[in-house]
């Protein structure tokens, strides 16, 4: 992982709270500290050769019996 990025903002003066909140919001959105995180948390793995495969070949094998099954007359046709 990239280096980490601290935000932090001090309150200042008369500062109200609200004001705070919306300034460090903004500093967390420019970081890109959020986009990083949801990126990892979302990301999906790569499919080993074997689960392709297989899968490729429950395609073609059902793919072949709903074909056999429209020739029968048993399956209305794919439109």
């Amino acid at each position: 992982m990239q280096g980490m990025v601290n935000v932090e903002v001090q309150k200042t003066g008369s500062e109200s709270n609200l004001s705070l909140l919306r300034r460090f919001s903004k500093r967390v959105q420019n970081s890109g500290v959020l986009k990083r995180v949801r990126s990892i948390r979302y990301k999906n793995r790569n499919q080993s050769d074997l689960k392709k495969k297989r899968a490729t070949l429950k395609s073609l094998v059902s793919r072949a019996e709903r074909n056999r099954l429209e020739k029968l007359g048993k399956l209305a046709p794919k439109k």
